[in-house]
């Protein structure tokens, strides 16, 4: 992408311990998820678990099955995915970012391999997640990042977008944020930070870090910030809506090419 730096993806690995006959490798991923259909396989669709599954196989000789921290939607992106794996295989921790970047597609690379401690999960023992939502409000669109952000034409007030964040800090239910489909015990999560930041071209940058997020919830957050940002609704409508848990009551949800999975955070 031109124009607007990326944020640097960083990850806490897991410390290296003893490697055992089964070995729990865990790798950092960057992807443009524009030509994927997300990040879980699917019969009739190609997937970033796919490629990168079918890549380790041919890395290993071996069938490998890959978890990964959350599963990102149809045109979502990553900075910083995380994914780990179990093999038998010998094969030093530089030779599967090497052998994997020199077999994966220009729009996916690895940017680091580390071994795991037995028992580590890629989603399950993660402490927390960031995501980054960027919104391009000028009144041309970009051609150069039109996969890459939500084009608005129509001006966003900067001071209600800051002021709605502000209600969704803390442990909250965000049942009205989340899209449906979604089947989780609770959809209570605790949002640790929330800010909107103004760049110089026009970039409107929301980023949010919680314990965990429901499916389509931060898409969902912003699709109804920008309805604050617009005047349609006031900030304070945030507090309601997180009281009603219903979906319907909420704003639209903002595409998917504006989305990023920035970090994860493992203890």
């Amino acid at each position: 992408m031109k124009g607007l730096p990326l944020p640097t993806p960083s990850v806490t690995a897991p410390v290296s311990g003893p490697i055992s006959t089964t070995r729990t490798i865990c790798l950092t991923l960057e992807y443009d998820g524009t030509a994927y259909h997300g990040w879980q396989r699917q019969a009739n669709a190609l997937t970033i678990q796919e490629v990168v599954e079918t890549c380790l196989a041919r890395l290993t000789g071996q069938v490998i099955r890959l978890h990964s921290s959350g599963r990102t939607d149809a045109g979502v992106h990553a900075l910083g995915q995380v994914a780990h794996f179990l093999t038998t295989s010998r094969l030093p921790l530089s030779a599967f970012r090497e052998g994997l970047n020199s077999l994966l597609p220009r729009d996916l690379a690895i940017l680091n391999v580390c071994d795991a401690p037995a028992g580590f999960h890629a989603r399950y023992s993660a402490t927390a997640k960031t995501y980054e939502y960027r919104i391009l409000n000028r009144p041309v669109r970009s051609p150069v990042h039109c996969n890459y952000c939500w084009w608005l034409a129509r001006p966003l007030d900067q001071g209600l977008l800051r002021q709605a964040a502000g209600y969704i800090l803390g442990e909250q239910d965000f049942a009205a944020f989340q899209a449906s489909g979604g089947s989780v015990k609770t959809t209570t999560r605790q949002v640790m930070a929330a800010s909107w930041e103004e760049k110089p071209g026009g970039w409107r940058i929301f980023q949010i870090t919680a314990n965990g997020f429901l499916r389509g919830m931060v898409r969902a957050l912003v699709g109804t910030m920008v309805e604050v940002g617009w005047g349609k609704r006031s900030p304070e409508d945030l507090k309601r809506l997180l009281a009603a848990r219903d979906r319907r009551q909420a704003g639209p949800t903002a595409p998917a090419a504006g989305l990023y999975l920035v970090e994860v955070r493992y203890d």
